[in-house]
């Protein structure tokens, strides 16, 4: 159905790669302002769709490696976009029914907003953008009422369970193990000394001797690295947070990952920068335990819940409109 819409546009922008702007906007104008739908008594017209389209198509183009796929892609986008028309439409008119009330306030300071953010405040490029599009601020307006009340409404139709059941989640979990890999990682500390301009080699490795000694008389390597760490994370004593190997460089992630919980490494020089590495606790490579991601579990499953619950809601809207193709 809406494949007859995408026709001219993939005679123009399919056949010839080396398309001029002139013969695109001409082809596109073939599609003229004729009716694409009426949903609910109010028209849809094609020109509006093209509207929607044509800041797509540059992109579509750059992504499709195909003729087929680019028509292929336009086709599914000008069928997408023509729904969210009808069902803009249509969840007003459900929201209308329902005696949901937006104050004129609200909608105003949206407009202004728009202006602002988006125009940078120029009204008169405001007005001769929406002139270019057709439109008129009354229409605009209305469009920011339609996008607030859909939001809305939608908002209050995707409602999930309040709770996920426990066999829900247990099923969930041994479907989807792999997604619950973690490789193997390590909590990560570092004293790095970086040879400042009025530094000698020399001085670098005395610093290097007094914090090898001072680790070995058991002084605490965070207090060390605050100390003498030049990096920015000094001031955290030289933490580095959880780490998996492909985090940092091989030459110390082979050191680091040798390292068992509470042993540090010998200094580690790559170019003018001295590196000594602690490790605070490691984390073999496993499948978390379901206790551990119960929480992501149900997130997921109720984010689920809720668009099945909003899809059933769209659904049963558009089963009960009154909505008429045109194509």
């Amino acid at each position: 159905m809406i494949h007859r819409i995408c026709i001219l546009y993939i005679a123009a922008l399919l056949c010839s790669s080396s398309i001029t702007a002139q013969e695109e906007d001409r082809s596109i104008s073939r599609l003229g302002n004729s009716i694409a739908a009426i949903a609910e008594g109010q028209i849809i017209t094609l020109q509006e769709i093209r509207n929607e389209l044509e800041p797509i198509l540059p992109r579509l183009r750059l992504e499709s490696k195909t003729t087929q796929e680019f028509n292929q892609r336009l086709d599914e986008m000008s069928q997408q976009i023509l729904q969210n028309h009808i069902d803009r439409i249509i969840i007003v008119k459900d929201a209308q029914e329902k005696g949901l009330i937006i104050p004129p306030s609200y909608i105003d300071q949206e407009y202004k907003d728009v202006i602002a953010r988006d125009f940078d405040g120029d009204r008169g490029k405001f007005i001769r953008y929406l002139k270019k599009q057709g439109e008129t601020p009354r229409d605009y307006r209305k469009k920011i009422y339609q996008r607030v009340v859909v939001s809305i409404m939608r908002q209050q139709n995707r409602k999930s369970e309040t709770e996920v059941s426990p066999e829900r989640i247990q099923d969930f979990y041994l479907q989807n193990k792999p997604r619950f890999y973690q490789e193997e990682a390590m909590r990560l500390r570092q004293i790095i000394l970086t040879q400042k301009p009025d530094q000698t080699p020399a001085q670098i490795q005395n610093i290097t001797k007094e914090i090898l000694q001072a680790l070995k008389d058991g002084d605490n390597f965070g207090d060390l690295a605050r100390k003498y760490s030049t990096d920015n994370r000094s001031r955290r004593g030289g933490d580095w947070g959880w780490i998996k190997k492909a985090d940092i460089r091989q030459e110390l992630s082979t050191a680091a990952f040798a390292l068992k919980p509470s042993e540090y490494s010998q200094p580690i020089t790559l170019g003018e920068t001295t590196f000594i590495l602690y490790c605070e606790a490691k984390r073999e490579e496993s499948i978390q335990p379901v206790n551990q991601v119960r929480e992501v579990i149900e997130n997921v499953l109720s984010g689920e819940i809720a668009r099945e619950n909003q899809q059933r809601w769209l659904e049963a809207l558009r089963e009960k409109a009154y909505i008429k193709y045109f194509i």
